[in-house]
């Protein structure tokens, strides 16, 4: 179960744990259906719940999750560990350290590092 919550003044849907695997763009846009629906400006999905081929930057999984999240001007953060997958080449490091200086799709370690980014 999705939930809203507010940080900093700053509507946030909190994607639940469980549920199927984000692995398409059409799994994004019932993400962000639910996120507009009921108001927020950011989608927190944790790491886990993302289809191994999203840490594959030569499928283009992330790229097309992160445009839909964009052309829809929803933030979009990956939120826990995923050095497995940064420790395995320099692309996808250097997608994370992208998109990180951004303010459209973050790849955050935990909520407080979430916290710290929406203070402003």
């Amino acid at each position: 179960m999705n939930t809203l919550e507010t940080i900093h003044d700053v509507p946030v849907l909190i994607a639940s744990a469980e549920g199927g695997p984000i692995a398409a763009e059409a799994d994004a846009l019932d993400l962000i259906g639910d996120a507009s629906y009921q108001g927020a400006q950011w989608v927190v999905i944790p790491a886990e719940r993302f289809d191994e081929a999203f840490f594959r930057l030569r499928t283009r999984v992330a790229g097309d999750i992160i445009q839909k999240f964009a052309q829809y001007r929803m933030g979009l953060v990956v939120l826990g560990d995923i050095s497995r997958h940064t420790e395995g080449g320099t692309a996808l490091r250097d997608f994370v350290r992208e998109c990180n200086r951004g303010r459209h799709a973050w790849f955050l370690a935990d909520a407080g590092e979430l916290r710290e980014r929406l203070k402003g």
